[in-house]
């Protein structure tokens, strides 16, 4: 997927930090300021937002053979230390971590159903205690995350629609608009980039004599570049989170500011898709995104004229996915159509004439998908197309087949049984390709397969049937089991790679779409551990959601954050946003920098993860990060449909 999200630079941000909790090492002393758990010899994990009731539950141990030998458990009020719920052994060991901790043993919490705020105290040859987690039922721990979720979008917002600081929450992050010069931008040819997609090979970019106003939507990441890719990923979750909430209004309003966009950079009169705005790679004529540290805002401030190597950050270049009238990329196009369809089922009982202009839009895109692309050549989803790497595209045309046919019942139009199957034979073509994956913003086939399982309604259509779709979601459930069972932690998800915490969240959403569309619970224990993992039950203590839990990242690589956030621990931060989370050491020998980066002071002091660092695996909580700690729109949405469904 976004591999390499944004090679070499990209944006960061030192985030600022919310209110402080409290919470305390193995030995009772504070952590350092809620930033990252003190090294001692012994850890517990937990997951720091908290356990469902009713939900397998499950806390880690890291330390020494020695010290955790005899060592047994207790749990605590959180207030009342003295009060002790529950008490245990600890559980065989899980495996090796590392030198410092060579040993994890498990702490089942299972029996502990009763709502409350608790901590793990460690007693017999070991001494510590955990950050403070909560019990409680799935409405009362998940709607706040979602809600977070939700808040980092708004600050992700573009153009002249941004929240003024009445409508956002008190300590959500401001900036005011930004880029209105995409209201009238320019249209340019395909740039052309080296192998690795480093270098603009083109000396300057070359118009088309198009222009176009692709004005609003997110930002993609901590950068300013916006994507139709991405993009259309995370209106289909939100989509798809608000079937589950439906009444969640803040939910539904950003849901609109992306189909809003999207609907912006779909020309149905010529037949064009755009696909980008802005470019994150250039050459010395070419300033880009990337070559900038600034809030957004500034960007409308630059006095430049054509020519003038700023002014495609001021003026920012539109990209097309094809050229007016011709095939559209596949991945695409496919995603596009999906998320127009989802948007007609969304009005079909309210409005069934903005349903029926919907569909037709969705089905215009969808007919132009060039479904004889050539396996030989990238799918272009980003230029370059390094940025945002895709193997597969029949997932896509899946996914936008089943929600055309999905809408086209609601509306009683009768083509709704050649979308079934439509979807079906590209279904069948993934299925028999060499690139299925898992839930990420390259993979939308678990999205696809619940959706074409209703569409099919007990039939079978191109030698696809409901049984095979849910065969697949096992496949994919079941190779993140088969990794959870070999490591220390239990994490489905690799994480000496990039973006171990969004597949980590998709494993979660993908658990829960499986349970729903068939009753089978199976799984529902491996998503509680893959969502304990990522919001705190791993080795480094740390929830990957910025304002979840005790300790989380304070200096996500994102420039609004670094520049507009509180540095001092008492304003603004970044909250909802989640980041990659861990990533293969050898890719973090250089960090970014840039002459008006601010340094984060928030953050925790140098070499604070170290001793947590294992399996080739590291993690650093540093403004130049990227590779760990910079936040975007698809990790965001990916946990919201997870929390969501959860």
């Amino acid at each position: 997927m976004n591999s390499l999200r944004t090679p070499g630079l990209v944006v960061t941000a030192a985030a600022g930090l919310g209110t402080l909790l409290v919470a305390v090492n193995v030995f009772g002393m504070p952590f350092d300021g809620a930033r990252s758990p003190a090294s001692t010899d012994v850890a517990v994990r937990v997951d720091q937002v908290g356990y469902l009731r009713g939900e397998t539950k499950q806390a880690y141990v890291m330390g020494s053979s020695k010290a955790l030998a005899g060592a047994r458990f207790k749990v605590v009020d959180a207030e009342d230390e003295d009060k002790v719920v529950e008490a245990g052994r600890l559980g065989a060991v899980t495996g090796r971590w590392n030198a410092k901790y060579p040993s994890v043993r498990t702490a089942d919490l299972s029996a502990l159903d009763t709502p409350g705020t608790y901590r793990i105290v460690l007693t017999g040859t070991a001494a510590g205690r955990s950050p403070a987690f909560r019990i409680g039922g799935a409405r009362e721990l998940m709607t706040p995350l979602v809600r977070d979720n939700v808040r980092f979008l708004q600050a992700q917002r573009d153009g002249a629609d941004v929240l003024p600081g009445g409508a956002l929450p008190d300590g959500a992050l401001k900036h005011g608009p930004s880029h209105l010069a995409d209201e009238d931008a320019t249209v340019y040819a395909d740039p052309e980039y080296d192998e690795e997609g480093n270098e603009l090979l083109d000396e300057t970019l070359t118009p088309t004599g198009d222009r176009v106003d692709v004005s609003g939507g997110w930002f993609d990441a901590g950068d300013f570049l916006k994507f139709t890719g991405t993009t259309s990923y995370s209106v289909a979750e939100l989509l798809l989170a608000q079937r589950e909430l439906p009444d969640m209004k803040e939910l539904s309003a950003e849901a609109t500011h992306g189909l809003d966009w999207l609907d912006r950079m779909w020309d149905g009169d010529s037949g064009t898709l755009y696909a980008q705005v802005g470019i994150g790679a250039g050459n010395d004529a070419v300033r880009t995104d990337h070559d900038v540290w600034r809030l957004p805002e500034a960007d409308d401030r630059l006095d430049v004229s054509p020519g003038d190597p700023d002014y495609t950050i001021k003026h920012r270049p539109v990209f097309r996915a094809n050229d007016p009238g011709e095939p559209i990329t596949p991945s695409l196009a496919g995603r596009v159509a999906a998320v127009f369809a989802l948007a007609a089922q969304r009005v079909a009982d309210s409005d069934p004439d903005e349903a029926e202009e919907w569909l037709e839009k969705a089905a215009a895109v969808y007919d132009l998908a060039d479904t004889d692309h050539d396996p030989d050549e990238p799918l272009v989803t980003a230029f370059p197309s390094a940025f945002y790497p895709e193997d597969s595209w029949q997932d896509d045309m899946e996914f936008a087949g089943a929600e055309l046919a999905l809408a086209a019942e609601k509306l009683g139009d009768d083509r709704a049984g050649d979308w079934t199957a439509d979807s079906a034979r590209w279904a069948r073509a993934y299925l028999d390709s060499d690139v299925k994956g898992t839930l990420n913003v390259a993979d939308v086939s678990a999205l696809a397969h619940v959706d074409l399982a209703t569409a099919l309604d007990g039939a079978r259509t191109n030698g696809i049937a409901a049984a095979d779709l849910h065969k697949d979601l096992r496949r994919q459930l079941d190779d993140g089991v088969d990794r959870a069972g070999h490591d220390p932690f239990g994490a489905g998800a690799v994480y000496d790679d990039f973006d171990a915490v969004p597949h980590t969240f998709g494993l979660v959403a993908t658990a829960r779409l499986y349970a729903k569309a068939t009753g089978d619970t199976r799984y529902a224990a491996f998503a509680g551990q893959q969502r304990g993992w990522a919001l705190g039950a791993n080795a480094w203590g740390t929830s990957f959601m910025i304002g979840a839990g005790e300790v989380y990242p304070h200096c996500p690589e994102h420039q609004l954050a670094n520049l507009r956030g509180s540095l001092d621990g008492k304003g603004a931060i970044l909250r909802g946003a989640v980041v990659n989370g861990p990533n293969a050491a050898d890719r973090l020998t250089d960090l970014n920098g840039f002459p008006t980066m601010k340094k984060c002071s928030a953050g925790p002091p140098e070499g604070a993860w170290t001793d947590f660092d294992g399996k080739g695996a590291r993690y650093v909580d540093d403004v130049g990060a990227w590779q760990t700690v910079e936040p975007a729109l698809d990790f965001t949405t990916t946990a919201l449909l997870a929390f969501a469904l959860t």
